[in-house]
């Protein structure tokens, strides 16, 4: 089974990486760009029986920082 966690900052957080994209963006020609948000991906391959329950404790525990991150997870 596999899993996809998908982590982005949450609103409110200032986002460098983001800002940084940007205005690369911006520098390259693209002006239609207004904002962007910068995250990861995190792919897990599992073991059959795991639940999307221990996967949303790994994001809890290690994956995730949950003070300034939010997650969802795909699982497949």
């Amino acid at each position: 089974m596999k899993a996809r966690v998908h982590i982005t900052l949450k609103n409110g957080v200032l986002d460098p990486q983001g800002a940084a994209i940007r205005h690369a963006l911006g520098t390259l020609g693209f002006d239609g760009v207004e904002n962007v948000r910068q995250g990861k991906v995190i792919e897990l391959d599992l073991a059959e029986g795991t639940t999307e329950a221990t996967v949303n404790d790994m994001c809890e525990k290690l994956l995730a920082n949950t003070v300034i991150e939010s997650y969802s997870v795909e699982l497949a």
